[in-house]
């Protein structure tokens, strides 16, 4: 079998791997980071979204092989000790969650949109999100949400 090396939330990982095996099994069942969701297995709901070298990717539709070397950044990745990142600040303060399945990967989308692109409007927020699904919340929180994190990682 291959071995699979990277940087998991800033700890070097590495581990033999069939080469099927998706990065979100991978995270999961390797490493025990369950925090990234499994939801739909085809890159549909964004459960699963992690960084890979910064970029918002959906980890159910990417092999574990093909991230080797990369830097990984789960949504155990963010805090630092108590303290935690202020889109996760932002999505509690806003009530930006309900059952919270979906909320690591709204969270780990909206940290990239927000790196993307500066002064997002409620529109731009909404198709930023589009490859996300929340069943439970009519998104109007979760946009707030998404708002607030911004002001607060820009220090407003």
């Amino acid at each position: 079998m291959p071995t699979v090396k990277m940087t998991v939330n800033g700890k070097p990982v590495s581990a033999e791997v069939e080469g099927r095996t998706l990065l979100v099994h991978f995270l999961r069942e390797n490493l025990a980071l369950t925090g990234t969701h499994v939801g739909c297995d085809t890159a549909q709901c964004g459960a699963c979204t992690v960084h890979v070298d910064g970029k918002a990717v959906k980890s159910c539709n990417v092999l574990a092989l093909q991230v080797d070397g990369a830097a990984i950044t789960t949504i155990e990745g963010l805090a630092t000790g108590d303290t935690l990142h202020p889109m996760q600040e932002a999505f509690r303060d806003h009530h930006g969650l309900q059952c919270g399945f979906c909320t690591p990967g709204m969270v780990m989308s909206a940290i990239d949109l927000v790196k993307r692109k500066a002064g997002l409007s409620e529109a731009e927020i909404r198709a930023g999100l589009e490859g996300n699904i929340c069943r439970c919340t009519g998104y109007h929180n979760i946009v707030k949400a998404v708002q607030a994190g911004a002001d607060a990682t820009r220090g407003r």
